[in-house]
């Protein structure tokens, strides 16, 4: 066994364990630490035993067991956490060594500790992980950003170990500086959680209205799952409805519709609207989880509050048909919108994302990885500057073939009480998106009313702003700043 590392890891729980055995298995030789040190013990006699891993009882001995450049990896609670551990590990730094996040930061954060390690002259990379413990172990999706200095010394060990593509490209490059690897990873959390609520809707629609047993559903999904909405979410959605409980019952029915979040969702949703992206679809997502947390509210609720009791008279075979191109529809939608998001924030910080390759990235290894995406790589080759994958030929055709249907599960849904926000929210944003007119002249007209806030004119130049005394009182002052 050699006895200086190659790269070292803090935090031994499901993720650090399975990334160490990870990177162990391609070559490499690990570090490991762990604040609670019977841990690091517990891993060297159980799963690391007679492998290349260093195990070690303090920071100092981390640090010099890691050869030079030094580069430390935490998997560890985002937050305070991190930075306290910056502070106790710094001192044992040297110019040029490497700090890397692989834990759930937010972007900003990342942004500050690049900006402060690189003032020490040491670099920083704050790099999404995603995939779960199995993609860990076996091959995640990795989104490095931070000091580009850093990237030549990590490249070799982080792509060696992300999942791989079928020709071989590693789901691992380059994202940009600062905190644009966490941002991508936050934006692909958000997508998360758009699909998880879109495929929950699809459920409701074919167990609540349709009356589908488990196993009916699980055929579907299976099916679903050949085709073009092939994805890791939309097979693991079939393995769950086909497994019983103890009495042979699906297990499925006997989970609480209480959803738990950590919060990457909700910070998509947040960052959307201080940008000002209408990132609608997963902001319903995040909410939709909020108001399943309401259990007992909504059980007392349900007792009080009548509505339509769903029943479905048509053909089955052709609303699952509707339902296939409505969910594949929205899920347009959901990409669309945070593929707009990145965009965004990629001209704010200068970031000079590489959108196609985010879509590779994310083709294998982590939570979202589908066929669809390679349609995303396509678009994004066929024109760089996309603004909107709605107008994109391919997603462009796609979601104007699928209308009909995405309207006539949408009515349906709401016709017979059943809440589909998602799919109801992606369908405002198409048709909003596609207006050329929308009321907002109405609502700055009520802005200038009450507020004089100014407007401009249809028949004047843009950019040209004016204020009406519309009670004959207000006179002639407007408002000093104009917002949007």
């Amino acid at each position: 066994m050699k006895k200086i590392a190659d790269i070292a890891l803090v935090g031994l729980a499901v993720m650090g364990e399975n990334l160490v055995l990870n990177m162990e298995s391609k070559g490499y030789t690990v570090a490991v630490y762990n604040r609670t040190l019977s841990k690091v013990d517990a891993f060297l006699d159980g799963r690391a035993k007679g492998k290349n891993i260093i195990g070690v009882h303090s920071l100092e001995k981390l640090v010099e067991s890691v050869s030079r450049p030094r580069k430390i990896m935490l998997m560890i609670k985002a937050g305070k956490a991190v930075d306290s551990f910056i502070e106790q590990i710094i001192k044992y730094l040297e110019p040029g060594d490497i700090i890397i996040d692989g834990g759930n930061s937010h972007y900003s954060d990342t942004i500050r500790r690049t900006e402060y390690m690189e003032s020490k002259e040491m670099l920083y990379i704050g790099t999404g992980i995603s995939g779960g413990e199995q993609g860990a172990l076996y091959g995640p999706s990795i989104m490095p950003g931070g000091s580009q200095k850093a990237w030549p010394q990590l490249k070799p060990i982080l792509q060696s170990i992300a999942a791989k593509l079928e020709d071989g490209t590693p789901c691992c490059d380059w994202i940009g500086a600062d905190g644009a690897g966490h941002f991508v990873k936050m934006v692909h959390n958000g997508i998360e959680y758009g699909d998880m609520q879109l495929i929950a809707e699809t459920y409701q629609l074919m167990r609540g209205l349709l009356g589908m047993s488990a196993d009916e559903m699980q055929a579907v999904f299976e099916e679903w799952n050949r085709g073009e909405l092939e994805s890791y979410l939309i097979e693991i959605t079939g393995h769950i409805f086909q497994f019983k409980d103890k009495d042979g019952l699906p297990l499925v029915d006997k989970i609480l519709d209480r959803a738990g979040q950590k919060g990457t969702g909700k910070w998509t949703a947040m960052v959307a609207l201080e940008i000002g992206i209408p990132l609608t679809l997963i902001g319903e997502a995040v909410f939709a989880r909020c108001l399943s947390a309401l259990k007992q509210e909504r059980v007392n609720a349900a007792k009080l509050l009548s509505g339509p009791k769903p029943s479905f008279k048509g053909n089955k075979n052709d609303f699952i048909n509707d339902l296939k191109q409505a969910l594949y529809a929205c899920k347009i939608i959901s990409y669309t919108q945070g593929y707009t998001l990145m965009r965004a924030a990629s001209e704010e910080y200068n970031w000079h994302l590489d959108y196609g390759n985010i879509a590779m990235i994310w083709g294998n290894g982590c939570i979202i990885r589908s066929a669809f995406l390679q349609k995303i790589k396509d678009a994004y080759a066929h024109n760089p500057q996309l603004t909107n994958l709605l107008l994109d030929p391919f997603f462009k055709d796609r979601v104007l073939s699928s209308q009909a249907a995405w309207r006539r599960v949408t009515t349906a849904a709401l016709t017979e009480g059943i809440a589909v926000p998602t799919f109801a929210s992606a369908l405002c944003y198409f048709d909003g998106y596609r207006s050329a007119n929308l009321p907002a002249n109405l609502i700055q007209a009520q802005r200038d009313y009450f507020g004089a806030h100014t407007y401009e004119r249809t028949d004047r130049q843009e950019g040209e702003f004016f204020h009406t005394d519309w009670t004959g009182k207000g006179g002639k002052t407007s408002a000093s700043v104009y917002t949007l």
